[in-house]
C-alpha cells in the first residue's frame, strides 16, 4: 500500500476544515433560530436565559449574531 502524498493528504484535510466549517455555521443559525423562538414563546431574552442556565447578554448575542430580524 502507497503512502498518500503530504499534498494530496493536506489537501483533503483543507476540504474536510471547509465542511466542518460549514456544518458548525449551519448549526449556530439553528441555535440562533431555536433562542429566539424561546425568547417568543417565554416572553423575554432574559426568561431563555435563566431556563437554560445561560447570561442574557450571551443569549442576546447569538440571536442577533446568528439569525435574521
Amino acid at each position: 500500500m502507497e503512502a498518500i502524498p503530504w499534498r494530496e493528504r493536506l489537501r483533503q484535510e483543507d476540504e474536510l476544515l471547509e465542511q466542518l466549517a460549514d456544518q458548525t455555521n449551519a448549526a449556530l443559525r439553528r441555535r440562533g433560530e431555536a433562542l429566539k423562538a424561546g425568547a417568543a414563546e417565554l416572553g423575554s431574552v432574559y426568561a431563555v436565559a435563566a431556563d437554560i442556565g445561560l447570561s442574557w447578554t450571551a443569549v442576546a448575542r447569538a440571536i442577533k449574531k446568528h439569525t435574521t430580524e
